[in-house]
């Protein structure tokens, strides 16, 4: 795992966590752990690849706009075998499907530089 990167955006902080993953149970104690971290996030958004699986989760975001973006983050980057973990805290200012989707792509693809 690297150091978490953070980004803000319309005073929303966004941290985001990169790792290495062998298994679906290194990627799901990977998420636990950041979300243990970070009991007041408002949304904690993951997803990752293995071979013969990918998955994400929007954390109560809009459909499509966190997780979904973080997993292209992943495959655009050719990547497998990695968890990327996304926390949100808001800031009381409504980002829209594009701001959300632009801001969850952002941190997951900051994150992951400093993984490959």
């Amino acid at each position: 795992m690297v150091s978490p990167i953070e980004i803000i955006e319309k005073k929303s902080r966004f941290v985001a966590y990169a790792s290495r993953i062998n298994s679906e149970d290194e990627a799901i104690a990977f998420i636990d752990e950041r979300t243990h971290e970070h009991k007041k996030a408002r949304h904690i958004v993951f997803a990752y690849v293995l071979e013969n699986i990918e998955k994400y989760s929007d954390a109560c975001e809009p459909r499509g706009t966190a997780g979904l973006p973080v997993l292209s983050a992943i495959k655009r980057r050719g990547l497998c075998g990695v968890v990327v973990v996304v926390i949100r805290y808001f800031g009381g200012i409504l980002l829209g499907k594009c701001g959300l989707i632009r801001a969850y792509g952002k941190a997951a693809g900051k994150a992951l530089e400093y993984l490959t």
